[in-house]
């Protein structure tokens, strides 16, 4: 147990009348996340005395898990029926009603069962933290929003759980919970993680050495990129006399309604970003032809859920009206001190005789014009 991190958390919550988010990140199941957070909780418990209750935690069978919580306050979970079938989740009116200093909620990156307050379970703990009550809180680095597409490839898995970035960006304290991979294979094929049916299934398929290596990776990289700007933050990095940002290197991504892989764009432009500890901004400039009433309704839902998941990973979204798309991106460009552009592959090609009067594509014209930033094209493939 990192006391040190223990001790930087009850330094938060002892000045803070909004509550504080501590998150217990790892790269999968079994690395101790669940524990680490229950350790934590029982020795600002006994040590500290502090009011702790388990909001909801899964122990998921494990003999371990289940002792740690002994000694601690649990909240009962609500039974929901659905479909005819009874299903348990947390009871924040119960939590609300009771309103403990600190409530541990596992497995932030939970859907709720249809008909619930909250679609999500973060969306819960935000509301917790909004009545001042203080969240320990576990995530795997899968469930991350802007790594769907790496975490696919990488893995062969899709995710359908899957947590909006700024959730994890904007909590108080993040913290790595890491063992090596052998030691997690070993955790699992000596039965700690999953029952003996389960074990030759599990380390053939999802928990193989090759996805195991690369989701620590990512772990690593995100724990890194977070302390980095935190750092950043910290020391006031890349500001002037008046506070404000003059770094060039800010990330735009362009959008279009008629993009085909808008999913996979923003995703890589959060990563981007994330890698630059930069703001990143998502520009979409609607032309007349392309004006809410020149467009089928398909695309404009396409178009407003895109935008949504923009926001979600953690973009701040502008929307301008203009006939002259690249002039508004280099007026953007110039003005938010963008230093990359991100763009996906054109899907309509000039015509050659159009071409002989001059006419360029949007992407010719930005670099013909382009006066000091990158532009960074993303592959051409279906969002998955």
């Amino acid at each position: 147990m990192n006391e040190r991190a223990a001790d930087n958390f009850l330094k938060l919550i002892r000045s803070s009348r909004r509550g504080k988010l501590k998150i217990y990140l790892g790269y999968c199941a079994g690395v101790g996340k669940t524990m680490q957070m229950l350790k934590e909780a029982r020795r600002l418990k006994e040590i500290e005395h502090v009011d702790v209750v388990a909001g909801l935690v899964e122990t998921h069978g494990r003999r371990e898990t289940e002792a740690c919580l002994d000694g601690l306050e649990v909240i009962p979970r609500r039974v929901v029926v659905h479909h005819g079938i009874e299903l348990s989740e947390m009871d924040v009116p119960a939590i609300l009603a009771r309103k403990p200093q600190v409530v541990l909620v596992d497995e932030l990156a939970h859907t709720n069962v249809p008909g619930s307050k909250h679609a999500k379970r973060y969306e819960d703990v935000e509301e917790l933290l909004d009545a001042g009550i203080h969240v320990i809180s576990t995530l795997n680095i899968q469930h991350l929003e802007s790594l769907y597409e790496i975490v696919e490839k990488s893995t062969a898995v899709k995710v359908r759980e899957r947590i909006p970035d700024w959730v994890v960006t904007g909590a108080d304290e993040v913290v790595n919970v890491d063992v090596s991979v052998d030691d997690l294979r070993e955790r699992i094929r000596t039965g700690r993680i999953y029952p003996e049916e389960r074990i030759d299934s599990a380390l053939a398929n999802f928990f193989k050495d090759s996805n195991l290596q690369q989701l620590r990776e990512l772990t690593l990289r995100e724990i890194a990129a977070q302390l980095d700007t935190r750092f950043r933050e910290k020391a006031g990095e890349g500001e002037n006399a008046a506070g404000e940002s003059v770094s060039p290197d800010q990330v735009m991504v362009c959008m279009s309604s008629r993009s085909p892989n808008t999913d996979a764009l923003l995703r890589y432009g959060s990563r981007l970003a994330g890698r630059l500890n930069r703001n990143w901004y998502v520009l979409y400039v609607q032309t007349p032809q392309e004006s809410a009433v020149r467009i089928d309704a398909a695309t404009q839902r396409h178009l407003t859920n895109t935008l949504e998941l923009a926001r979600q990973v953690g973009a701040t979204v502008f929307t301008y009206k203009s006939e002259n798309i690249v002039r508004t991106i280099l007026e953007f460009a110039r003005e938010h001190r963008v230093g990359h552009v991100v763009m996906g592959p054109s899907g309509r090609k000039i015509p050659f005789w159009q071409r002989l009067r001059g006419r360029r594509s949007i992407l010719e014209e930005l670099c013909a014009r382009n006066f000091d930033f990158k532009i960074v094209i993303t592959e051409n493939r279906r969002p998955g």
